[in-house]
């Protein structure tokens, strides 16, 4: 395996590492994000076995010693499972997650303590701002959330879009059709009633592009890809 970097906007870099015995014949993708600031940040862990291919992919663009922050979608393996050998790595790094995240889970789990955010908090890397926007349990977790970047309107959708394949970093094509596929054959996303109108909150955004764990990135009608989203669980639902 390889872990590929790829800059999807200015200044964030895509780490994809694609694991062709999930989801075969077509393969999966793990991928983090690494924001490039005064203060970097990185979104999602990846796998604690996959830590040497990632944080080897993180040392081609600066010191993985420097990084600040440590930020996933949700708790679990694919997204948090290295992030104590993250921070034991960046000694001045620091997870941020959300107060229910922090209050039942990462207060334990991680070696240091967590910065607990608000709905809608802002953290100023420095030539980037990253808003943390709650999600609970969308795509699943009640923990789960979303960091929306403002100067470049990046969002870091987390597994929402999530598809199969090994596709080009990002690309402009339409991937809600993809993700919907995909999403009805592994039933991943928890269906509530606040499913399509929590991500009809991201589409208000109005993002110029969404950072995707599995599959490509995509730049283009985002509020699109969002609403289009939003209606067929919502439709599912009902159904």
């Amino acid at each position: 395996m390889e872990t590929k970097i790829a800059e999807i906007a200015p200044g964030i870099y895509r780490l994809s590492t694609w694991v062709a015995q999930i989801m075969p014949p077509a393969g999966f993708t793990f991928n983090q994000f690494l924001v490039m600031a005064e203060e970097p940040l990185l979104f999602h862990c990846g796998h604690r076995k996959m830590f040497p291919l990632v944080s080897g992919a993180v040392s081609k663009l600066m010191p993985v010693e420097k990084l600040r922050w440590i930020t996933f979608g949700h708790y679990e393996p694919d997204e948090s499972g290295a992030m104590n050998l993250w921070l034991a790595a960046a000694t001045r790094a620091q997870v941020a997650h959300g107060a229910i995240g922090c209050q039942v889970i990462l207060g334990d789990a991680a070696d240091r303590s967590p910065r607990s955010l608000a709905d809608g908090e802002v953290i100023d890397l420095g030539g980037k701002r990253v808003r943390h926007l709650d999600t609970p349990h969308v795509p699943h977790g009640w923990d789960a959330r979303v960091l929306y970047e403002e100067t470049t309107g990046t969002l870091f959708s987390g597994d929402l879009f999530t598809h199969e394949g090994n596709g080009p970093a990002i690309v402009e094509s339409d991937i809600s059709e993809a993700a919907m596929k995909s999403d009805r054959r592994s039933g991943a996303t928890c269906l509530t009633p606040q499913t399509a109108p929590t991500i009809r909150k991201l589409a208000a955004l109005k993002p110029k592009s969404l950072a995707v764990m599995h599959g490509s990135s995509y730049r283009g009608d985002c509020a699109g890809a969002l609403s289009a989203l939003a209606e067929d669980y919502e439709r599912r639902l009902r159904n």
